[in-house]
């Protein structure tokens, strides 16, 4: 082999500054994080208003509506007795005892009762039921949950006076409810991932310090992130939620690019080279991989952009940024904290642990399984191929569908009491809105023209009573409320709003000239939300899957390379969508999950399950096929290369996916079927691509191929030539000179 010449490349060159420049490369890190946590909180990140952040029809008339037609905050107050009815003196009391007690209240606008004349639609057919609204003075959905609580309150002390009826709220409380659910799901992922991620980690190095460098060097991206996000939120409103999405992401990379860059410099040291050569030698090899990897990942990420859904476009922009500072932070502040801590980093020995880990980096376990793999390579790719081909044969049954409240934590009191109400009123709880928007809605063809739209409705069987018609103060909207049939999101729902939008509208409100006509509603956003998703997808997958090819077509100058790269990654993210279809569509294992029944799958899940594995499989396919051709570079066959490749970087690669794993679990272990969908199709990815795909496909496939796997085009050889290089056989570098002090 021969040697090479002294790393020139960019990451080699932000390495040995920073090692040389320990104090100014730590210190300026810090100042920076602290430096953009500062920003976040001076500019404060705008948030993605509700209303906003819909698609299509229904999009628009939510966002024309929180323009121009603020609606008052309320709830629905229902009344239920088993062995009572309204026409008994006890039931009617308590709704007389309610009505009084809350229209009393001065948060509170005005209360409509079913016992009032023309309220007849507030009552059950079967007269056990009876629905009360309460309109609140505000048309603000953050105030709402303050004012509310008098509400509850009231309601709370009425129910012990009244025993005999049960009385329960639905409606802002709800919203309360749900949202705070959520957040304990979100706070039980992040209290968790830390520590599984820690623990890992200290496996893996079998030192505390070692561990803590990935780590705290992930979490000082993720603080940094969360602050420069205010910028970009000031153009684009970013999503509440997007705290958890850089959380994730930013634990992923952050570890994985760390850990590729601690367990090179380990290798380089135990084959006895100077702590600056070892470092220079990471820098060169690893810290190259970090950039490719980074910039492989932040493509993958950029494809949401593709969506045209707010929420997700608001996801990409925030993991391109997580990415891009851990990238950042791994060529920087890594090397410089290598650098000060020297052989310190091995401090604070785990007994036992310690002993585990070999100099190398060869994993024992992965070498005997690559023995075999590359001695019946054509075995292994056929057992291996054959083996995803069929974890990903149920995608093909896969069925997108927003799952309905059945599929809530039945739990909660919001979702109890909306059961009882889509039982005694069906559709009341879930109702089409149709907005009429012209110069003045109290014109008689308009009023007419309504009035058409409400009977018709009724007519079709699909709606029910009672529907109601509001108007904006300047009189210019008019929104009418129509309680549809289903649960909201079920088949009886899609076809209630495709007789709605396609045959009623048009014959109603929709011959007006010079009106502004939309659907909107529960149903509508689910309908548009699923098209929207499902018409971006191919450009989606074309886009990640055309300029990853490209990067690296150009990065490692082998067309086979990149075609093969996209394919497994394909076959990974195939594989993860049979597992969900599996577990949630047919219930295997489902109630290891606390998944009671079958359902589809959530419609924005397979492009944004895609979007991230390919991304973070990537990481592990550049890291390793860079390793793989840096040995070849140094003169090995390509068998030789492949074995040498995987084994050393099988215990970096395997450390970091069970790090993934580990995260990813938690969320299936959450309350809510979005979150477990996310969390076993992401786990499951993810553990078949650093095994199945990375250790035996992969190696079995480049065997059988040969130097194949190097083949580029003559039309292609313009491309510019980026040398793998490794200084292991470059003259060792004199150890760093210490940093001159300030003057």
């Amino acid at each position: 082999m021969s040697p090479l010449a002294r790393s020139r490349n960019i990451a080699a060159r932000m390495g040995r500054w920073s090692a040389t420049h320990k104090k100014t490369a730590i210190f300026g890190w810090l100042a920076f994080v602290v430096a953009a946590f500062a920003i976040g909180n001076v500019v404060g990140t705008k948030p993605l208003e509700d209303a906003k952040a819909g698609s299509g029809e229904s999009g628009h008339v939510d966002s024309v509506l929180f323009d121009e037609f603020k609606q008052a905050q309320g709830d629905s107050v229902l009344f239920q007795s088993k062995t009572k009815t309204v026409d008994d003196p006890a039931f009617r009391a308590a709704i007389d005892d309610v009505s009084y007690t809350v229209a009393g209240l001065k948060q509170v606008k005005h209360v409509e009762s079913p016992l009032e004349k023309g309220n007849g639609g507030q009552i059950s057919k079967d007269r056990h039921s009876a629905l009360l609204t309460v309109e609140l003075r505000t048309t603000d959905a953050a105030a709402a949950t303050t004012l509310d609580e008098p509400v509850q309150k009231a309601l709370a002390a009425a129910q012990k006076r009244h025993d005999a009826v049960a009385i329960d709220e639905f409606g802002i409380n709800a919203t309360t409810e749900l949202d705070e659910a959520v957040a304990k799901d979100f706070q039980k992922a992040g209290l968790f991932s830390v520590p599984v991620t820690l623990i890992v980690l200290i496996l893996a190095f079998g030192a505390i310090v070692a561990a803590g460098l990935p780590l705290l060097l992930a979490l000082t991206a993720v603080f940094a992130t969360m602050g420069l996000l205010a910028l970009p939120s000031q153009l684009m409103p970013l999503s509440s939620d997007i705290g958890v999405m850089v959380l994730l992401i930013g634990l992923a990379v952050g570890v994985d690019y760390s850990m590729f860059y601690l367990k090179r410099e380990r290798e380089e040291r135990a084959a006895g080279r100077s702590p600056s050569a070892a470092l220079e030698a990471a820098a060169a090899t690893s810290g190259r991989a970090v950039m490719i990897s980074g910039v492989t990942v932040m493509v993958a990420m950029a494809g949401m952009l593709f969506t045209g859904d707010k929420t997700f476009m608001g996801f990409a922009v925030a993991s391109i940024f997580v990415v891009a500072v851990a990238v950042l932070g791994s060529l920087t502040v890594l090397p410089a904290a290598m650098a000060a801590l020297g052989d310190k980093v091995d401090k604070v020995r785990v007994p036992f642990v310690h002993r585990l880990r070999r100099a190398d980096g060869e994993g024992r376990v992965w070498g005997a399984i690559l023995d075999r793999v590359l001695r019946r390579p054509l075995v292994s790719a056929l057992i291996a191929g054959g083996l995803l081909v069929a974890l990903a044969a149920p995608a093909l049954q896969l069925r997108t569908e927003t799952p309905g409240f059945n599929t809530l934590p039945q739990n909660l009191t919001s979702v109890q009491t909306y059961n009882k109400i889509q039982e005694a009123f069906p559709g009341d709880a879930v109702a089409a809105t149709v907005m009429v928007k012209t110069d003045d809605v109290g014109k008689p063809a308009v009023k007419n023209a309504i009035a058409d739209l409400q009977r018709q409705a009724l007519a079709s069987k699909q709606f029910s009573t009672p529907t109601d018609v509001d108007y904006n103060a300047q009189g210019t909207i008019a929104l009418v409320s129509l309680p549809i049939q289903g649960d909201g999101v079920d088949a009886k729902s899609m076809t209630a709003l495709d007789t709605l939008r396609g045959t009623i509208v048009p014959a109603t409100v929709g011959k007006l000239t010079g009106t502004d006509v939309g659907v909107s509603g529960t149903t509508a956003m689910e309908k548009d939300s699923t098209d929207q998703m499902n018409g971006s997808a191919p450009y989606v997958f074309a886009f990640v899957l055309g300029f990853a090819f490209i990067l690296l077509l150009t990065t490692f100058r082998s067309i086979v390379i990149a075609a093969k790269a996209v394919v497994l990654n394909l076959l990974s993210v195939a594989a993860s969508y049979g597992a969900i279809v599996l577990v949630f569509q047919h219930g295997w294992g489902g109630g290891l999950l606390g998944v009671d029944q079958t359902t589809g799958i959530y419609p924005f899940l397979p492009v944004f399950l895609f979007v991230i594995l390919f991304g973070l499989s990537m990481d592990y396919h550049v890291f390793i096929i860079s390793r793989i051709r840096e040995a070849y570079d140094r003169g090995m066959k390509t068998e030789d290369a492949v074995a040498h490749g995987i084994k050393t970087t099988a215990g970096t690669v395997t450390s970091a996916a069970i790090v993934m794993v580990g995260v990813f679990s938690i969320f299936a272990t959450l309350q809510f079927l979005f979150l477990k969908q996310f969390g076993v199709g992401l786990a499951v990815a993810i553990l078949i691509d650093a095994t199945i795909v990375r250790a035996v496909l992969l190696p079995a496939t480049m065997k059988l191929l040969g130097d194949w796997n190097w083949y580029l085009p003559r039309w292609l050889e313009w491309l510019p030539e980026a040398k793998h290089e490794s200084s292991a056989d470059a003259p060792k570098a004199p150890d760093a000179a210490p940093e001159p002090a300030a003057a």
